[in-house]
């Protein structure tokens, strides 16, 4: 087939559609309903004569055409950035597209310097689209692995081969409870036997019980995939659980949020610059990379 620019659009639509895990979730990320995504995608089929996935009642399920032609899309996708970056080099100039994958709240982390990077970015050059991707940690490394995110930006507890990562701070998380909660307002002698009954949410940054060894109560009905959800949670009153401090002191500071013996239940989990391996970057991601390296130094 002759691929055209409504071809490119549609391949754009399945992969975010691949990677969001269906048409349901994709809806956020593309900005549009469900019935048109169903409508583009079964274009996409039309035009190139595959059925390239399953779904249904029990979910969604790639075709092994359709792994195939998405393996193919984003290998399509890369070699036209990388045309627009190359002819856009030949000006002698940075332009292109400035693409950052990041994990939630890291907005209200003062040592967070992407705003910093974008600015300094943005002065040398009005050629420059900046896209943000703000996802789960491990979407974010997934991002930088198929190229649709030139750095990412977050924790990683098991490094992906073909990637580097460069420890750009660490973050403190605390343990919170919020008001209403019977460790709010307890006296200090009620708090070892209050913390056993507490139910603490499943976080999806340090998911594995192991790795604190608080001895806390996970067997529970709480789980959320991001800080914001963990925040919910908390607010209702019935639940318990670690936040990073620089996000938790909004509520702190208006009384609504507690730590809790943030002696004994806090950790750190290590901030990391994620970026591509073997891959000689175009000068825009080399200006991207060292700006926010430079950024996290200062």
């Amino acid at each position: 087939m002759q691929v055209q620019d409504v071809d490119l659009r549609l391949l754009r639509i399945f992969v975010a559609i691949v990677e969001c895990g269906g048409l349901s979730a994709a809806e956020s990320r593309l900005n549009i309903g469900r019935s048109t995504i169903s409508s583009h995608l079964s274009d996409l089929e039309v035009r190139l004569g595959l059925k390239l996935c399953k779904r249904g009642r029990s979910g969604f399920e790639l075709t092994e055409p359709g792994r195939i032609t998405y393996q193919a899309s984003l290998e399509l996708m890369q070699q036209c950035e990388a045309f627009a970056t190359t002819v856009a080099s030949s000006k002698n100039e940075l332009s292109g597209r400035a693409t950052i994958s990041v994990i939630d709240t890291m907005v209200s982390d003062p040592r967070c310097g992407v705003a910093h990077a974008i600015a300094t970015l943005k002065r040398k050059s009005n050629s420059i689209q900046f896209d943000i991707n703000v996802c789960e940690a491990r979407e974010v490394e997934t991002s930088v692995v198929n190229g649709r995110s030139i750095v990412g930006l977050g924790v990683s507890r098991h490094h992906l081969r073909g990637l580097d990562y460069v420890p750009l701070y660490n973050e403190n998380n605390y343990l919170y409870c919020g008001v209403g909660h019977p460790l709010f307002d307890c006296d200090t002698s009620q708090v070892d036997a209050l913390l056993q009954q507490a139910e603490v949410v499943t976080s999806n940054y340090m998911r594995d019980r192991e790795t604190r060894n608080d001895g806390l109560n996970y067997q529970n009905s709480a789980a959320a995939y991001h800080d914001e959800g963990i925040a919910h949670l908390i607010l209702s009153g019935q639940f318990i659980g670690y936040l990073p401090d620089h996000y938790a002191s909004y509520w702190v500071d208006k009384g609504m949020f507690k730590a809790i013996l943030p002696e004994q239940y806090s950790y750190q989990i290590p901030v990391v610059l994620i970026t591509a391996k073997n891959i000689t970057p175009s000068p825009l991601a080399s200006a991207l990379i060292e700006q926010v390296k430079l950024c996290h130094q200062k």
